[in-house]
C-alpha cells in the first residue's frame, strides 16, 4: 500500500488579516495540514481555535524574530501576508509602510534562504505603476511609478523591491519562491463594515457607507477603472500555487485578478446602490444617499496620485495553474452584501 503524503506545514505570518483568515478556514475545510499563524490580532480566527491543526500565536513579527526563525526552519512553506496596504498610510505615514512592507519582510526572506524554505510572497498590482500597456503581464509590463514627491507610491516601490530582491534570491541563492500578485480581491471579511469607516479597500468603503445610509464619496470623480476578484476565487489560485503540481509554480510569478470583473469606481458605487437597494429593509436607500466626489489631494493628501486603468494578463496561471476566475462581479458583490447583512440577522 502507497503511503499517504506527510501534512503539509505551512508558517502564515499576518493571518488574522483578509486573505490570511480566508486562505486558513478554507485550509482547515479542505486539507489536512498544519498551519502555524502569527498576527497582532485573532478575531477573524478565533472560530477556529479548537481546530487542532490551527496553532496560532498572538504577537507582532517584529518582536517574535525567534519563534519566527523556528517555524521557517521547520516548516516547508512561508507565507507573510503582513502589510500595510492603505493608500491613506502611504500618504500620511510612508516610512512605516516601508518598514513594514519592506524591511520586516526582507528578514523573513533571508530566513527562508538560510532555511532552504520555500517562500510564497503577496507582491501586488501596484507594482506596475503607471505603466501605459494594457493588460499587465508578470513577464514584459514595466514597473513605472510617479515622482518622488507623490508619496502614495512608496507601497508600490517596496513591494517591487522585494520581489527585486527575492527574484534575486532564487536566482544566486537558488531560494524556492512564488510571487503572486493580487488585483483587488473582496469577499467576505474584507473589514468590519458595521464599525469603523474602513480606509483602504473600496468596496468594503463603499459597503460601510450603504450600510450606514451614508453618502458615498468618489475620489476625483470615479471614472478610475479597477479589476476585482472574488475571494473563492482567488483562494483556489493559492492553493494550487502552494500544492505546485509539477513544479509549475516554482520560481514564478502570477497575476492573480479577473480581468472581466472590470468597474470604474463610479459604476461600481452605482451597482452596489443597487443591490443593497434589493436587500430587506433598504428598499428607501436611493432617496437617502448621494454619490459625491471630492479631489484625491483633498481626500488623502498632496502625496497622492493615481491612475486610470489596470486590468491583469493571467495567461501564466491559466497556463501554468490551469486557473481562472468563474465568479462574475455582480454575483461577488451579492455574496458579500448578503454576507454582512446575515451578520446583524
Amino acid at each position: 500500500m502507497e503511503a499517504s503524503p506527510k501534512p503539509m506545514n505551512i508558517l502564515i505570518l499576518g493571518a488574522g488579516g483578509f486573505i490570511g483568515s480566508n486562505l486558513i478556514a478554507h485550509i482547515l475545510k479542505h486539507r489536512d495540514w498544519h498551519i502555524h499563524a502569527l498576527d497582532l490580532h485573532g478575531d477573524k480566527l478565533a472560530q477556529h481555535f479548537p481546530h487542532p491543526n490551527l496553532h496560532f500565536k498572538q504577537g507582532d513579527m517584529r518582536g517574535s524574530h525567534a519563534w519566527i526563525e523556528e517555524q521557517v526552519k521547520a516548516c516547508d512553506i512561508v507565507l507573510p501576508l503582513a502589510a500595510i496596504a492603505s493608500p491613506a498610510t502611504y500618504v500620511q505615514n510612508p516610512l512605516s509602510v516601508f518598514e513594514l512592507d519592506f524591511e520586516c519582510n526582507l528578514d523573513i526572506v533571508r530566513l527562508c534562504v538560510r532555511h532552504n524554505t520555500r517562500i510564497i510572497f503577496p507582491s501586488t498590482s501596484e507594482v506596475y505603476g503607471m505603466q501605459a500597456g494594457q493588460p499587465c503581464n508578470e513577464e514584459t509590463s514595466n514597473c513605472i511609478t510617479g515622482p518622488i514627491h507623490k508619496e502614495r507610491w512608496i507601497y508600490s516601490s517596496s513591494k517591487q523591491l522585494m520581489d527585486r530582491v527575492i527574484y534575486a534570491y532564487g536566482v544566486h541563492h537558488n531560494l524556492p519562491y512564488t510571487l503572486f500578485r493580487p488585483f483587488n480581491w473582496y469577499g467576505p471579511g474584507l473589514d468590519n463594515v458595521w464599525e469603523n469607516a474602513p480606509s483602504n479597500r473600496v468596496i468594503a468603503t463603499f459597503l460601510h457607507s450603504l450600510l450606514h445610509r451614508r453618502d458615498i464619496t468618489l475620489i476625483n470623480g470615479g471614472a478610475q477603472k479597477r479589476c476585482f476578484l472574488y475571494i473563492e476565487d482567488a483562494l483556489e489560485a493559492m492553493m494550487r500555487i502552494i500544492e505546485n503540481k509539477d513544479g509549475a509554480a516554482t520560481n514564478a510569478i502570477f497575476n492573480i485578478g479577473h480581468p472581466g470583473g472590470e468597474a470604474s469606481i463610479r459604476g461600481l458605487a452605482e451597482t452596489m446602490l443597487e443591490l443593497v437597494a434589493g436587500q430587506p429593509g433598504y428598499s428607501n436607500i436611493r432617496n437617502e444617499i448621494k454619490i459625491t466626489s471630492t479631489p484625491g489631494g483633498d481626500f488623502y493628501g498632496a502625496g497622492y496620485q493615481d491612475i486610470n486603468t489596470r486590468i491583469p494578463d493571467i495567461s501564466h496561471a491559466i497556463e501554468k495553474l490551469g486557473w481562472q476566475p468563474t465568479t462574475s462581479l455582480q454575483d461577488g458583490l451579492v455574496k458579500t452584501i448578503r454576507y454582512y447583512l446575515d451578520q446583524k440577522r
